[in-house]
């Protein structure tokens, strides 16, 4: 008897999955569009579409009552959380780990950089042809905290070494320490906020860091800093970080908003000292092969009844 994977990328683009002959296994093609390529009942490895959002990533997961693992190709989960309840337990949750970390740490780093150099005028300065020169900021010297230390956190501070940094500070859900050194706990941040020139925020989005970068948090920051957020927009209130930067005060690099997409007039698009991209941080060529063997090593595993890498959760545990 067969049983049914499905998966966001076509399965001849995916070099080493297991073969149906030997696996009995039979690979379906969904990428969220709006008719299913099967039953839903008889998936039982369901690889989430990516980036199509939380009400593709959770339509087909009512119906698949055989289904034993759900892979996300994001390195957060929060989009798929609400469609877990009525599975059934054992089901495992595994996210993306080794897929996104390099991109997203070129991005951070590139939203840092442009943030502190002024890229962005020197844009608007050529396309008005203005001679915009001038003493800017470097990294050399800043001191850096990066809030979220898991494996993309750590690339980013990958990156931040060449650029001497006066010192990074590493915050995550709970102290521990690394081959870099410590990482402070959520409950340090109250303390290690004054001191940071650069705040970069790249921690899941859950109930504890829903609005973590919130009035108080914000208000916190020294006059001057940037925050720059690659996490989840809703990690940081809009409506304090608006009442910052429209005040001169903070300045900020987004890759994530809340609401996201932006809509066309939302203040954010204008406000001073805001550099916005569009959710693009695993969105680049690293992405695909990457991607393809994350698929095909978890399916080799799940075939052979091997354990499984990343699950981040287990229903009913």
């Amino acid at each position: 008897m067969t049983s049914d994977v499905w998966l966001p990328i076509a399965a001849d683009a995916i070099d080493g999955l297991p073969p149906t002959s030997a696996s009995g296994l039979v690979y379906r093609f969904w990428d969220g569009g709006p008719d299913f390529p099967a039953d839903p009942a008889r998936c039982v490895f369901y690889t989430v579409p990516y980036m199509r959002g939380a009400e593709v990533a959770v339509r087909p997961l009512g119906a698949m009552r055989s289904v034993r693992v759900v892979q996300t190709l994001s390195a957060g989960t929060d989009h798929v959380q609400s469609g877990l309840a009525g599975l059934p337990a054992g089901v495992r949750l595994c996210n993306a780990k080794g897929v996104h970390e390099a991109s997203t740490a070129e991005l951070t780093l590139a939203l840092v950089l442009a943030s502190l150099r002024g890229i962005p005028s020197f844009v608007e300065g050529q396309r008005a042809e203005e001679w915009r020169s001038g003493f800017y900021p470097a990294l050399a010297d800043k001191s850096v905290l990066i809030v979220g230390y898991g494996s993309i956190g750590a690339a980013i501070e990958d990156r931040l070494a060449p650029f001497e940094c006066a010192r990074v500070a590493r915050v995550a859900r709970s102290a521990r320490t690394t081959e870099r050194g410590e990482v402070r706990a959520l409950a340090d941040l109250p303390a290690l906020l004054p001191d940071a020139d650069v705040v970069i925020l790249s921690t899941p989005l859950t109930a504890a860091t829903k609005g973590l970068a919130g009035a108080g948090f914000l208000a916190r920051m020294k006059d001057g800093a940037l925050l720059v957020n690659v996490a989840r927009g809703p990690v940081v209130d809009t409506k304090a970080l608006l009442a910052e930067v429209e005040s001169g005060r903070l300045r900020a690099a987004l890759d994530v908003t809340d609401p996201e997409p932006l809509p066309a007039g939302h203040p954010l698009w204008h406000a001073p000292g805001v550099l916005i991209s569009p959710h693009v941080g695993g969105s680049t060529s690293a992405f695909m092969p990457r991607a393809t063997r994350l698929i095909a090593d978890q399916v080799t595993r799940f075939a052979a009844g091997e354990e499984l890498r990343n699950v981040v959760a287990t229903t009913g545990a």
